[in-house]
């Protein structure tokens, strides 16, 4: 069992930045992802980081998002980051962290809310 753990998301001016965390309680995990939810909108692939070190963007976010991730045994962190800059109104959203256990199962964390507004 896979828990995630988000933070990070806020109110931000267009324009602004905002870095969300999410935390694996476990390294049985192989890619991990970013996906939001607009209100009344289906839920959308953000951001991938795989296992191998690949990295997928969005079209839609390409060259403003950042995704990175932190994996120290030493540390027992399992960490992946979305740096997201330049952000618009339309990137308004519940951000939901996603993990592919080792398991091959399906991992989500409880969602941040983004909210970007002058």
């Amino acid at each position: 069992q896979v828990q995630l753990v988000e933070s990070g998301g806020g109110l931000v001016q267009p324009g602004g930045s905002l870095r969300l965390s999410c935390a694996a309680s476990t390294f049985s995990v192989n890619a991990m992802a970013w996906y939001r939810q607009a209100p009344g909108k289906e839920r959308e692939w953000v951001a991938t980081f795989t296992s191998g070190g690949s990295i997928l963007y969005a079209d839609s976010v390409k060259g403003r998002f950042i995704i990175s991730r932190d994996i120290s045994r030493d540390n027992a962190k399992n960490t992946v980051y979305l740096q997201m800059n330049s952000l618009k109104p339309e990137d308004s959203a519940v951000y939901y962290c996603f993990a592919k256990g080792t398991d091959f199962r399906d991992y989500w964390g409880q969602g941040t809310q983004v909210t970007v507004s002058s």
